[in-house]
């Protein structure tokens, strides 16, 4: 990998590189792409926004009024640390949310931060643009999710990276890049390792026996973030061989799989296509996908004229490494895994447009032609966006209704929610999740029968499904239904007793968590 050019002080409020590069030494405008892409999180997507089936997984871990549902073997507790301040205060969706979002906003800042001797602040903000204006990151942004933190992460830690290997006096970027690292495999170890590998390689290129440090602050990154998960593998799965074995099979068996029509289809707003067998019916949502490449190919081309290859090379390099897990190892798609691909991807972008824009210029129907383009890309990404956005409010009043109407029968704390969504049900009725199967499989039928001889059980399936036969004698209550699934029921155990009428008591004063809210 060859070495970034030195930078010198140079007039007029910039700084001039060896070479004829120059960066600008003004910051404000990534800071302006930082504060309105936390705006856009508080205005589109924060106001009456719930918890997703991953993200009260992740809550429950740490709320202090709930108990934690089944933590599987892929996931990781960074997330959990990184909220734990907030649920220790409060179980307020709202202001978990409104954090996440401040927070987000702050590290899209702080991550482009670190770029700002290595690439023009003008390129940099344009890079901050791109990334913050697709809808999977705005709609990520304050949700409890760990893919957005990967992404900053990876845009921190490969700014250090840069920056070390430019100048090997700067300990602060070592010691960013191991913190990076450390962050990223804190948050999912597996996409600190894809992370890790193309930036080892470089300094493998250029000879570790003379420049150890990059390599030993990778590997100690990647170490300290990784002990946890590694600690809880032997403490909870019989050794890190299990957990990895574990994982893999609760994704689906990792292998070859061309992912890559399923991850252009999950574009369309599915957050999850998991089997991706959806029909293609809005192509135009996923235009952009198509453009990046012929992007990040110009930038590249740009930036090696302009002798600073290794800048836009390396990230390009490390963002298409941490999309192989889910393009070609995983057999389904969610459009958050590739939040990290395109952070990274996002700088030779900007470097490529940044390079179009200039040729265009001064030709008006050029500029026009240009400024018409992004501005039907952001159109599209804000449809998009509205449409995902309405459907988790949609959710949670739906989800709201059927937990409410669960503890009308009787199904309070301290009570047990199995079953089809047991694990955002319960959550919401301040219940226990237990399923006695699959892969969240943590009770056994006889166990569960022994919990609703003196405790509220509720064993919720959807549609046509048959109820298990331990619920036999139980009574049947026709559930609510929820967006796009209906004919909802569950079998509630003898303990569960309908609530008095109006002038009644039972002395219950336990209260489920939506009525907590409402």
């Amino acid at each position: 990998m060859t070495e970034t050019p030195a930078v010198a002080a140079g007039p007029s409020g910039t700084e001039t590189r060896a070479g004829g590069g120059r960066v600008v030494r003004g910051f404000g405008w990534p800071a302006v792409v930082a504060v309105a892409y936390t705006i856009l999180q508080l205005v589109l997507v924060v106001p009456g926004s719930g918890l997703g089936w991953d993200e009260t997984v992740y809550v429950s871990q740490v709320a202090r009024d709930a108990e934690a549902a089944f933590f599987s073997a892929p996931r990781a507790r960074g997330i959990t640390f990184l909220i734990a301040p907030v649920t220790a205060l409060t179980s307020s969706v709202e202001a978990l949310h409104v954090y996440l979002a401040l927070l987000s906003g702050a590290g899209l800042l702080i991550a482009l931060w670190v770029w700002r001797r290595l690439l023009p602040a003008p390129v940099l903000a344009l890079a901050g643009a791109l990334f913050a204006g697709l809808w999977i990151t705005v709609l990520y942004g304050p949700q409890v999710m760990p893919n957005l933190w990967v992404a900053l992460g990876s845009l921190f830690a490969v700014g250090c990276f840069l920056r070390a290997a430019r100048d090997r006096s700067d300990r602060a970027a070592l010691a960013g890049l191991c913190g990076g690292v450390a962050f990223v495999a804190l948050m999912r170890p597996s996409d600190a390792l894809w992370l890790a590998l193309p930036l080892a390689a470089g300094v493998l290129l250029v000879g570790a026996w003379r420049r150890p440090l990059p390599l030993l602050a990778l590997a100690a990154g990647a170490a300290l973030g990784c002990a946890p998960w590694a600690v809880e593998a032997y403490v909870g799965y019989g050794g890190l061989s299990a957990r990895l074995r574990r994982a893999s099979a609760i994704q689906g068996d990792l292998g070859w799989h061309l992912a890559f029509d399923d991850q252009v289809r999950a574009l369309d707003g599915r957050l999850l296509c998991r089997p991706c067998d959806i029909p293609w019916r809005r192509p135009v949502t996923a235009v952009w996908w198509f453009v990046l490449p012929l992007l990040v190919l110009c930038g590249v081309l740009a930036a090696a004229r302009a002798k600073r290859a290794a800048v836009v090379l390396v990230p390009t390099l490390a963002g298409l490494s941490m999309a192989v897990p889910y393009v070609l190892l995983i057999g389904y798609a969610a459009p958050r895994f590739l939040l990290p691909t395109y952070a990274l991807l996002a700088l030779p972008a900007a470097t490529g447009l940044a390079r179009i824009g200039r040729a265009a210029w001064p030709r008006p129907l050029a500029v026009g032609a240009l400024a018409a383009l992004l501005a039907a890309h952001l159109a599209v990404q804000y449809v998009v966006l509205d449409g995902a956005a309405s459907r988790g409010r949609t959710n949670r009043v739906a989800f709201g209704r059927v937990a409410a109407e669960l503890a009308r029968q009787g199904v309070r704390p301290p009570c047990v929610v199995s079953g089809a969504e047991a694990v955002r049900l319960a959550y919401l009725a301040g219940c226990a999740s237990r399923q006695t199967g699959g892969h969240d499989g943590s009770i056994t039928p006889a166990g569960l029968v022994a919990l609703a001889r003196d405790r509220p059980v509720a064993v919720v399936v959807a549609g046509e499904g048959a109820p298990p036969a331990y619920t036999k004698g139980w009574r049947v209550l026709r559930l609510p239904d929820l967006p796009g699934q209906k004919d909802w029921h569950a079998w509630l155990s003898p303990a569960a007793r309908a609530r008095p009428h109006a002038g009644e008591s039972n002395g219950w004063k336990n209260k489920s968590r939506t009525e907590k809210r409402n």
